[in-house]
């Protein structure tokens, strides 16, 4: 469920992104190649931030993953017996 929970994220993410990197590689081709690279590199920090920054709302699923995690460790194998005759 948080792989479809990131992907919607992400997509929320890209609708800020994508219009800033087309509008930087219009004026990159233009008369404003400075604003244009400023733009792309904004789009690109836009989703690597989304993507690294932890959020105070995202808090309590990784809180919730760690619990999951130690509550559902798999047990230890227990010994075989040796067979003494």
């Amino acid at each position: 469920m948080a792989g479809i929970i990131d992907t919607i994220k992400l997509a929320g993410t890209l609708v800020f992104a994508l219009p800033a990197a087309m509008a930087g590689i219009g004026l990159l081709n233009g008369d404003q190649p400075l604003f244009g690279g400023a733009l792309i590199g904004l789009a690109i920090g836009l989703v690597v931030i989304q993507h690294w920054l932890t959020m105070p709302t995202d808090i309590p699923e990784i809180l919730a993953q760690r619990v999951v995690g130690t509550v559902t460790k798999e047990p230890d194998a227990e010994p075989e017996p040796d067979d003494e005759r």
